[in-house]
């Protein structure tokens, strides 16, 4: 055998041995060669972009199912004239909803039958071209197990000739008349769903305002391929998770001003009861008239409920401003002490002194405050937090959905050329990236990321009590709120202002550079620079600010560098930004921006047919269609295959053995 080292390098060597044992021979590393070289040539999946969720389950659902009019742009290619707008309405509806739209069509159709028939062999049409992109090998993974078998017959089955044509149409005969024909219309309408989206992408913000976050973090973790990237409300919950005080107080505000702290007792068993009961007698002759609930959800509640929900949400207010504080005073170096204001409050005269400006309160009702020392939690109120720090950190729903976000999510991401963020890059006002200080290290751009995102992992796994794990839970908090936070984007966050004070020039929160500067080509191409992309092929693509579409304002930043693809999911947004939502397609053909209208309901999509009305915004075709290889996966096969020719090569020179 000749010298290794003047073939191979060690680690070379003994990694080509290790491989060896999964391709024993030169016909199975060929084969394996053959095999990869042509999923190279297959189109690229396709990839679904969703930001700003905000807990609106209904709407997030549909636009999952119809995987933003993909379906409904497939039935019309595929089936094209041969059916009438309104069959490929219910065709639609079928395959979103096939068990409910199934009872309504039972209801009208006088022969089953026959429509069983005709549906099927249109279910299996769509799902012959959509799993066309696929290897057979991927396909038969998403099978359904029940009709695994039946269904890849039908997929692969050749029906041109007359004996294969009887065969074919035996199996569909087969399945109506063994009253199979429902169960095989519900998974093949699934099977069409996932075989539509090939990779799900949600750039950030899935909790609060919303009532059914839970919910959709049920769909995400089900979801056959999908990563996160962490938006500021979604980073509250999961600091939250972790035992950071300031953010469970700031999620229960959150939940209690939407009215929606089902998601927090419901959803995820917290138990709220002594809060609730602490509430009510703290302040019990207090109205509470500022912290009534904001979400039009408030009218199913009693009054006696929505007065509960009132005073548990001054009551957990008074709670978070006074742990922020703590953290403000721990760390100077968030240089957030305009941020200390309880202190800065004349009980006497009712006013607050702000920035040199003395403005009236509009409540002064603070029976917790001690104006001594008014930045401590009560003794009562201690007790409180105690409770319900520990219903969080021992609730077992949220600590399995935000492992889940920890292990499919990230700061950022970078996918197929694109460089996916929730937030913004901190960014000086010339468009340069800014240089933050973080943890004692100066840090801009990609390695201030990666290190705040390190921060954010340490912060929840490292064990309880440590001063690490308390300094990374501050950090944590800073990053829902601090200047410099790549998830916040603003000066301030001024909540004690919007609550107690009613100029509203004390309200205002300065947005970071980055959101004038992002629409600059040039700063979008140093960002992309920055991150190690080619800047000529990549875009970049957030969510976070909505887009205000009623007063003019483009999704698409930059000469089509940058997508905002926050359009208003949440209908607390919709009035302001006048559609529901944008969400963002990447197919083998290139990107297409859609917007949304306001999803009615599940039942009006199911019974009336009216799907969410979604327009095409903006196109990048590519004039050659693109497939895997163009891809992040074509790299990691084209490097699998350069590893098998190398071991090939080691086999007919001799340096590794065959297995037969």
């Amino acid at each position: 055998m000749p010298d290794m080292e003047n073939e191979f390098t060690k680690e070379e060597f003994k990694y080509l041995n290790l491989l060896a044992k999964q391709y024993p021979n030169i016909t199975s590393a060929s084969t394996e060669i053959i095999n990869l070289q042509a999923i190279l040539n297959l189109p690229k999946g396709t990839e679904h972009f969703i930001s700003d969720i905000h807990g609106e389950y209904e709407a997030f659902s549909h636009v999952l199912r119809n995987a933003s009019g993909v379906i409904k742009n497939h039935i019309t290619y595929i089936l094209g004239t041969s059916l009438r707008d309104s069959e490929k309405k219910t065709l639609a509806t079928l395959i979103y909803y096939p068990e409910q739209k199934l009872e309504e069509i039972k209801k009208i159709e006088p022969d089953m039958d026959d429509w069983y028939r005709i549906t099927l062999h249109r279910l299996v049409t769509i799902c012959k071209a959509l799993s066309a992109k696929y290897t057979r090998s991927k396909v038969r993974k998403a099978l359904p197990p029940d009709f695994a078998y039946i269904i890849e017959e039908l997929l692969h089955e050749d029906s041109t000739g007359e004996d294969k044509e009887l065969y074919y149409n035996q199996i569909i005969e087969s399945i109506i008349r063994l009253d199979q024909a429902d169960r095989f219309i519900t998974a093949i309408s699934k099977l069409i769903q996932r075989l539509a989206i090939d990779r799900l992408h949600v750039i950030g913000d899935i909790y609060d305002r919303g009532p059914r976050a839970a919910k959709i973090m049920d769909i995400l973790e089900n979801y056959h391929s999908v990563d996160i990237q962490w938006g500021n409300h979604d980073i509250s919950w999961m600091g939250a998770a972790a035992g950071c005080q300031a953010l469970i107080c700031n999620v229960i505000r959150i939940q209690a001003r939407y009215c929606n702290l089902d998601t927090i007792e419901e959803d995820y068993g917290i138990n709220l009861i002594p809060l609730a009961t602490f509430a009510m007698e703290k302040y019990a002759d207090d109205p509470c008239t500022y912290f009534m609930p904001k979400n039009s959800d408030a009218d199913a509640l009693s009054d006696k409920e929505v007065v509960l929900t009132a005073k548990m949400h001054k009551a957990i207010s008074i709670m978070q401003f006074k742990m922020e504080a703590q953290i403000i005073k721990r760390h100077p170096e968030f240089k957030m002490d305009d941020r200390l204001l309880l202190d800065k409050i004349d009980y006497e005269k009712g006013t607050i002194m702000i920035k040199g400006v003395e403005y009236p309160m509009l409540d002064m009702n603070f029976p917790t405050i001690d104006p001594a020392n008014p930045f401590e939690l009560s003794e009562e109120e201690q007790d409180v937090m105690d409770k319900i720090k520990s219903s969080f950190v021992n609730s077992g729903k949220l600590q399995e959905h935000v492992r889940f976000m920890f292990s499919n999510g990230s700061i950022y991401s970078i996918f197929n050329s694109n460089l996916l963020f929730h937030g913004c890059i901190p960014m000086n006002e010339d468009g340069s990236l800014k240089e933050v200080t973080f943890r004692g290290k100066k840090l801009k751009g990609i390695e201030y990321m990666d290190a705040v995102e390190r921060a954010m992992r340490e912060g929840y796994y490292t064990t309880a009590h440590s001063n690490t794990k308390r300094e990374c839970l501050d950090l944590i908090w800073y990053l829902w709120c601090g200047e410099n936070s790549p998830l916040f984007g603003k000066d301030a966050m001024t909540t004690f202002e919007r609550y107690f004070i009613e100029d509203k020039t004390t309200h205002k929160e300065n947005k970071s550079p980055y959101y004038e500067r992002r629409n600059d080509e040039k700063v979008c191409r140093t960002i992309l620079e920055n991150f190690g992309l080619d800047p000529d092929k990549s875009h970049i693509i957030n969510g976070h600010v909505p887009v205000k579409v009623k007063k003019g304002e483009s999704p698409i930043k930059a000469n089509g560098k940058l997508f905002v693809i926050d359009g208003g999911f949440a209908k607390a947004y919709q009035k302001e930004t006048g559609i529901a939502g944008y969400t963002l397609i990447y197919n083998s053909h290139g990107l297409v921006l859609v917007s949304h209208e306001p999803f009615e309901s599940t039942e009006k999509a199911i019974a009336e047919e009216k799907d969410i009305l979604s327009s095409t915004v903006a196109l990048q075709y590519s004039q050659a269609r693109i497939r895997v290889a163009n891809t992040d996966i074509g790299t990691g096969i084209k490097k699998n295959i350069e590893e098998l020719e190398k071991l090939m090569y080691a086999y007919r020179s001799g340096l590794i053995k065959e297995i037969k």
